[in-house]
């Protein structure tokens, strides 16, 4: 007759394999990029400025000092299970990692909104995402772990588009990188300051095909800037069930992302 402890392991691992195939397909013992993950990760709220409580999932590494920090904007479709797994993959980088729910200061949360989530986030207002995103700087950056103003920023999606709106509305940031994000009015380009990677897909010309507008605009202007289109792929690669999710031009991106920040945000 098999032992307790192991009918409850067998049970455990079953639940595990389940849980990880709800929530993108990670299985427990498969290599992937997205298996370096912390060990401390917890949701939290904290005020914008106008007094609304602002949901995120934050992600923390395990180090003896203070880490650089990173948030990580969601695509049109609000806060999903990937979202907190990019998180736990830069904190097991070294940063405090931080994912805010755009939808949560107006909405509670993305989950509470239903199938009514990329409707919502494709209306939100330029003005509230940035106070959202403004809040999130100042409490990522007001924690003990982080250290002082050495803060980025990567979107994908509507959260790619994003990520160039708000480098280009906080001058603090460090780094930036907007994810297969569009961008319709180079003109707010005159403002950033970060160093920008702009990460493209081969196989999304709706977005891919601005780039020369905004490389343009970006070395017109004498910004850092750097850009690559990744063949074969296409928009929304680097999530899990899209068009090259699972490709070496998805790993190259993540290398390519990761040699950024540690470059411009100086990870140990």
């Amino acid at each position: 007759m098999p032992s307790v402890r192991g009918s409850a392991v067998t049970v455990l691992l079953a639940i595990v394999a389940i849980g990880a195939a709800v929530s993108g397909g990670f299985v427990l013992g498969q290599h992937h990029p997205y298996m370096r993950i912390t060990t401390h990760g917890e949701w939290v709220r904290y005020a914008n400025a106008a007094g609304d409580s602002v949901r995120a999932y934050v992600a923390y590494p395990e180090r003896k000092d203070k880490a650089p920090a990173i948030i990580v904007v969601h695509e049109i479709y609000g806060m999903t299970d990937w979202e907190p797994t990019v998180a736990d993959r830069f904190a097991g980088e070294g940063y405090v990692a931080i994912a805010p729910d755009l939808l949560s200061s107006k909405y509670h949360s993305t989950d509470s909104v239903g199938n009514r989530a990329t409707q919502l986030v494709s209306g939100l207002p330029d003005s509230a995402v940035v106070a959202d995103l403004d809040a999130t700087y100042h409490y990522v950056n007001g924690l003990v772990a982080t250290r002082k103003g050495d803060v980025g920023i990567i979107g994908f999606c509507w959260g790619g588009g994003t990520t160039w709106k708000y480098a280009a509305a906080n001058p603090a940031l460090k780094a930036a990188v907007p994810c297969y994000g569009p961008v319709t009015d180079t003109a707010m380009l005159r403002t950033v300051k970060a160093p920008v990677f702009a990460i493209d897909a081969q196989n999304d010309n709706r977005v891919t095909g601005m780039l020369p507008g905004i490389t343009a605009a970006m070395l017109g202007n004498h910004k850092t800037f750097t850009s690559h289109v990744y063949t074969g792929v296409g928009h929304g690669f680097l999530k899990p069930g899209r068009q090259g999710s699972n490709s070496a031009a998805a790993d190259s991106a993540r290398a390519d992302i990761d040699a950024f920040f540690k470059s411009h945000l100086k990870a140990q």
